[in-house]
């Protein structure tokens, strides 16, 4: 088959398709509108002979010939998007918008303090915040770099450490008061223990003690369940229960007694913090400025714990 250009831009639609799951968000990515994109599609088929996607009214998925087709055109629409960069200059200078889906914690506690300084180096890059909770899918949502908590195990995704941080069972001066100081992990199952979910599995985390190789699990109940670690912190800070916390951004409510650090002794539970990126072979300049600006402002914090 000779060279045609329509297949190209087909392709090109097709893989928005594929990377968005929806005709409308193809769309709304490539600057059409979603009947286009299925007009585009459709022609795409008929210029193959093949059909590429099973539609239905919720859904759209390849066919296997479709899947086929679009592992092995993938690649192909990826370097030709590095070459345009690099002949563009997005590949060499530190300019555009970042889509940036960033872990609360680390954007109050450890960004916000430093966007002064990243404005100042980088004057031409602008960042747009994305929620989390919008943001499962990296590629499929457009965002260019995330900051996450937890092993990151997609295929799809490059990532790096940024920190570690501890994890501490915490609880205030007043419910301590009211309750009394849980002696030892497994009397925590007699007290009120507040429930935070975990976004990556949708139900709480499990409660755990380390210290060197000893691992002690404990079964703990509590009347409030969260998927805000900052109101649970607030609720912590007013003796609604004892709860498991990311020391991060936390030391001074414990330097200063607000929260009571219940176990110092069982100082080995840690928790990762990763930034991650769709993983391409040349990301623009831009990207690698945000990844490096956070690298750098959180080593001192690594190095401490």
């Amino acid at each position: 088959m000779s060279f045609d250009g329509r297949l190209l831009s087909g392709m090109s639609v097709l893989a928005a398709v594929v990377e968005t799951g929806s005709f409308t968000k193809a769309g709304e990515a490539l600057g059409l509108s979603a009947s286009g994109v299925s007009r585009s599609v459709s022609r795409l088929e008929e210029r193959i002979g093949i059909r590429l996607l099973e539609r239905t009214t919720r859904a759209l998925r390849l066919t296997g010939e479709g899947a086929r087709l679009y592992d092995l055109a993938a690649p192909h629409l990826s370097g030709i998007e590095e070459a345009a960069n690099a002949v563009s200059g997005a590949a060499t200078v530190v300019r555009g918008t970042l889509r940036v889906s960033l872990n609360p914690i680390f954007s109050r506690q450890v960004l916000a303090p430093r966007l002064p300084e990243f404005q100042e180096r980088y004057p031409q890059v602008e960042l747009l915040w994305v929620s989390p909770a919008e943001a499962r899918d990296l590629v499929a949502e457009g965002i260019d770099v995330a900051v996450r908590f937890g092993e990151q195990v997609s295929s799809g995704i490059s990532s790096r450490l940024l920190l570690t941080t501890r994890v501490l069972t915490v609880a205030a001066p007043a419910y301590l008061a009211r309750h009394g100081v849980p002696k030892a992990p497994k009397k925590l199952a007699a007290h009120d223990c507040m429930q935070f979910i975990d976004p990556q599995r949708g139900r709480p985390f499990p409660w755990e003690f380390h210290r060197g190789k000893e691992v002690q699990r404990v079964d703990t109940r509590g009347r409030l369940t969260f998927t805000d670690s900052e109101t649970m912190v607030n609720a912590c800070l007013a003796g609604a229960g004892i709860a498991q916390v990311l020391a991060l951004g936390l030391e001074p409510l414990i330097a200063s007694g607000a929260l009571v650090d219940l176990f110092p002794d069982w100082p080995g539970e840690i928790f990762p913090l990763y930034i991650v990126r769709p993983s391409r072979r040349l990301p623009p300049a831009a990207v690698e400025a945000f990844i490096g600006f956070c690298v750098d402002i959180c080593g001192p914090r690594t190095r401490k714990r």
